[in-house]
């Protein structure tokens, strides 16, 4: 089949890479001149785990292709995926210029019967929105199919490939059809493809950002309450998540989420009920506590050594919003160095693949260390912010030898607080005694 994915974002990216390395001809479209020059020159510019061998496979095979000709590219493609950008607008809802954009498009250049495929995050009602456009300006017949993603930056290849479910919004039995060919694949196992109408497909991705949000959310308000009480939130933690109702994944407290998806999609519903006339409490207190818990961390810096830091240098492990990427967008670390620089410290930070966005988004403001122990060495205190493998073991001989004071700010409860202290550390953490 031949498939056109404008936008070479995250999900386009994948999207584009994975459907050409099922056996389909993809091109991807972008007007980032710089993004698609890369591309074509093998330099992918996104750190996924495996996705750069899968690009240079694929295009070496000639399944997948790289280029700005939006208009050529629309007017083969008898499948279009429509995965650009839905950023925040001011007032929290989803700015949908680019969707809408993409649709005239493809209105423009159509040269025949074309299924349409929103992969964007957009909230309900957005399929009927391009369906209009479609059918105000294209000469052709059309279908247009609510197909969310569900990509866990880090796992993204594996996620696509082996989903729990692939989720379609359709209106008709032609878009099944075309559906069910394209995702055939990937259900020889038994996962599900689930139809349904466009905006219950739609609400479903926001539902399911929002309820693993909430978790977060709700785990880190549990280990508030257990510092005030003196309990332990690990314990707690596996206790409640040991129901199956409950499950133990997105139970971890810590310094907040961040990234593309969680907090744009929470304040996207909750703009979204809004519009509709409905306040929805829940997931409005879920960005709350979370907008205050990326904070809680450097208040813990502070609170220990006082609100003057001037002096005092401060070694942060982990820039990106989570492991396994180097998407910094809403990272907690953000957050916890602007209220270090603010206060006076001096700041020097790690990050194994997050740094050349660290390195665009605050500049020469922190010093970046090469390795985790060159970023250590001399610090009055190391606040670990992101979890990655290679900081949940280190020599911690070797650490303290190298700091300044043997201080631990641990923001994701990675280490055994009586192990750490064994060494020799004064440790902090949430919700653990």
């Amino acid at each position: 089949m031949k498939i056109t994915v404008v936008g070479t974002g995250y999900v386009g990216l994948v999207l584009g890479t994975c459907m050409a390395d099922m056996g389909h001809t993809v091109v991807c479209v972008d007007n980032d001149e710089r993004k698609i020059e890369a591309l074509k020159a093998g330099r992918v510019p996104i750190y996924e785990p495996g996705l750069d061998q899968l690009i240079e496979r694929n295009v070496r095979e000639g399944r997948l292709s790289f280029t700005r000709e939006v208009d050529a590219s629309l007017a083969v493609a008898k499948v279009v995926f429509i995965a650009v950008g839905t950023p925040s607008a001011k007032d929290g809802s989803a700015d949908l210029s680019g969707v809408f954009a993409v649709a005239r498009s493809v209105a423009r250049n159509a040269t025949g019967h074309v299924t349409v495929i929103n992969k964007s995050t957009v909230p309900v009602g957005t399929a009927a929105k391009v369906h209009e456009i479609l059918a105000a300006e294209s000469k052709h017949s059309f279908d247009v199919v609510s197909n969310p993603e569900f990509l866990k930056e880090g796992a993204a290849i594996d996620d696509f490939l082996r989903p729990d479910r692939i989720v379609c919004g359709v209106a008709n039995d032609r878009a099944r059809a075309v559906m069910e060919e394209l995702y055939a694949p990937l259900v020889r196992t038994g996962k599900p493809i689930l139809f349904m109408d466009n905006k219950s497909a739609e609400i479903t991705k926001y539902a399911a950002n929002a309820f693993l949000a909430t978790k977060i959310s709700f785990m880190n308000e549990i280990a508030e309450l257990c510092m005030r009480v003196g309990g332990d939130v690990d314990a707690v933690r596996r206790g409640a998540g040991s129901d199956s109702r409950i499950g133990s994944r997105f139970l971890f407290p810590g310094a907040g989420y961040g990234g593309s998806c969680f907090p744009k999609d929470v304040r996207a519903l909750v703009e979204t009920a809004r519009d509709h006339g409905y306040e929805m409490k829940v997931v409005q207190a879920v960005e709350d506590v979370n907008d205050a818990q990326k904070a809680k961390l450097a208040d813990m810096v502070l609170s220990r050594f006082g609100k003057d830091l001037s002096g005092l240098t401060i070694c942060v492990w982990g820039l990106s919003f989570k492991p396994e990427t180097d998407d910094m967008r809403e990272a907690p670390s953000l957050v916890v160095i602007d209220r270090l620089l603010a206060a006076g410290a001096t700041v020097v930070a790690y990050d194994p693949e997050a740094q050349h966005e660290a390195r665009r988004i605050i500049g020469d403001r922190i010093t970046y260390a090469s390795r985790p122990m060159e970023a250590a060495r001399g610090a009055d205190a190391l606040v670990l912010v992101t979890e990655w493998n290679e900081f949940r073991s280190p020599d911690m001989d070797e650490l303290k030898a190298a700091m300044k004071q043997p201080i631990l700010f641990d923001g994701r409860n990675i280490w055994n607080p009586a192990d750490i202290r064994g060494h020799g550390f004064e440790y902090r953490c949430f919700g653990r005694p």
